[in-house]
């Protein structure tokens, strides 16, 4: 039988501290296994010392590859690079804080091997998400399950297995400058299998997402999928019609019994409702109006200044 191909991809943002825990416990957990492989590690921009620990890693180790983009582009693009990087038989996604523990592949690859295409890390817990987190990210797969027709497995996470047909598919076809990459990988069909895992403390160094990131990512991730905020101007409309057609049949009853209504009270309340309502809606068409502006743009999902590995540094 053929030896199988991997290449692991590794998103890397200010990660100086854990790196060298992360790189140890990558190649015990590779070199147990029986295939080639190689480590994409992508530094988005990072500005503390990761793009010169991965300077060292590659210029040691010819299993190593690293794209170092001239900025900070985020999470999504480091995977979009990934996936135009990579031309494997099977590609792994995961970060590098060691959250996504390294000794889950080997169980991931024995399921590669028995026909899965799309492997999805199920996080069955997280040891330092704290209640807010857990919280937030309970309620963002109930809503966006609500709303869209594709469902994604709650606690889906960026750490996943893709078979090279998969990628292929989002090399060609995918190239949306917003990007949910655990959501679209559920829309396009092919053999899934899911496994479930611990994401154990981090190791070292901190969370990039704060909350207003995490509520931007949201919004994006929702809009990748859906487009049902676009239809609350409807139903907002259609219920508040309702109630108007009430309030008039009631206010012209009590003309005709020269009773006029009292309603300064009732209408300052109404038009303060409308009026947020009103703006809650147009700061969503805003939205995805900004995205459908970023995609006649056409700009570049990710600029990449160098690549490194042990034969080659080449500046782009």
């Amino acid at each position: 039988m053929e030896q199988v191909n991997l290449n692991v991809v590794v998103s890397v943002y200010n990660e100086q501290e854990s790196l060298p825990f992360f790189y140890k416990e990558i190649k015990k957990q590779l070199n147990l296994l029986d295939i080639s492989y190689k480590i994409i590690f992508i530094n988005d921009g990072s500005i503390d010392r990761s793009i010169e620990i991965l300077r060292e890693f590659a210029e040691k180790d010819t299993t190593v590859k690293v794209i170092n983009f001239s900025r900070n582009f985020g999470h999504e693009a480091a995977m979009l690079a990934g996936i135009d990087y990579s031309d494997a038989d099977a590609v792994i996604f995961m970060d590098s804080d060691l959250q996504h523990p390294p000794a889950c592949i080997k169980k991931m690859m024995q399921t590669f091997n028995n026909g899965a295409d799309i492997i999805n890390m199920i996080r069955e817990e997280r040891k330092d998400g704290g209640f807010q987190k857990n919280l937030m990210s309970k309620l963002f797969y109930v809503l966006l399950n609500k709303i869209s027709k594709i469902k994604i497995e709650h606690n889906a996470s960026d750490f996943f297995l893709l078979s090279k047909r998969v990628v292929k598919i989002l090399k060609e076809d995918y190239r949306e400058r917003t990007r949910f990459l655990r959501g679209l990988i559920q829309i396009i069909g092919f053999n899934k299998e899911k496994l479930s895992f611990t994401a154990p403390k981090r190791i070292a160094g901190k969370s990039k997402y704060s909350f207003m990131k995490l509520l931007v990512f949201s919004f994006s991730a929702i809009s990748v999928l859906s487009k049902a905020p676009l239809h609350l101007g409807i139903f907002s409309g259609l219920i508040f019609a309702f109630f108007s057609i009430i309030v008039t049949i009631y206010s012209v009853v009590m003309r005709f019994l020269n009773q006029p209504a009292p309603g300064y009270t009732t209408l300052v309340v109404l038009i303060s409702l409308l009026f947020s309502i009103l703006f809650f809606i147009l700061g969503i068409i805003g939205d995805y109006i900004g995205l459908l502006f970023d995609e006649i743009k056409k700009r570049p999902n990710y600029i990449v200044m160098e690549e490194i590995s042990n034969n080659t540094n080449n500046l782009h």
